[in-house]
């Protein structure tokens, strides 16, 4: 059986870094492992219990819910705006943890890595990630981080699929969170 894992990335920008990460993700996942790059993150509105009423909810946010509830891990892919994660990530995370106590996220193994411009490659943004989809019910993998600084200078002319050092880095971040989810599963 192969373990699910669903990735969510914080940046809509076509050509992004951390897109790029997370397609070199599903290119390195390892044997026994399907990674889904979720789509539609740009289409899920902003969490508003006014409409998520059962009947009501907005079909994105049924997509993404259903998404992660049929994963067996998450990795979150974060780049930094301002000190902090993006708004779209943030937003996917407070729709994912409803209902209360019984959201997509809870007991789920979930991982958060990333890239970004700056010297320490996003780690503020995937610190607050890691936060918030642990108040969400997420088993958050604390020991299982990548933060990739100067991505703008680093992959300006190379795909981190073929960064041989991100993808070495990489494969160690899948690898664990592949255990963590088979670990999770034969509970």
């Amino acid at each position: 059986m192969s373990v699910r894992i669903l990735a969510l990335v914080g940046s809509l920008r076509a050509g992004s870094h951390n897109r790029q990460l997370a397609e070199a993700a599903v290119k390195h996942a390892p044997e026994g492992a399907q990674i889904e790059l979720f789509e539609g993150l740009a289409d899920v509105p902003f969490y508003n219990e006014d409409i998520d009423v059962e009947g009501s909810v907005p079909a994105a946010a049924v997509a993404l819910r259903e998404a992660a509830g049929s994963a067996d891990a998450l990795l979150l892919f974060s780049p930094e705006y301002n000190g902090t994660m993006p708004a779209v990530l943030k937003n996917a995370i407070d729709w994912l943890s409803r209902p209360y106590g019984a959201g997509a996220l809870v007991g789920k193994p979930v991982a958060v890595v990333g890239t970004a411009f700056g010297q320490y490659g996003g780690v503020w943004a995937q610190d607050e990630a890691r936060k918030a989809v642990g108040i969400a019910g997420a088993k958050v993998l604390e020991d299982v981080k990548l933060s990739v600084p100067g991505s703008v200078t680093r992959f300006a002319d190379t795909h981190p699929a073929d960064d041989a050092e991100v993808v070495e880095q990489l494969t160690a971040v899948l690898a664990a969170v592949h255990g963590h989810a088979d670990a999770a599963a034969a509970a």
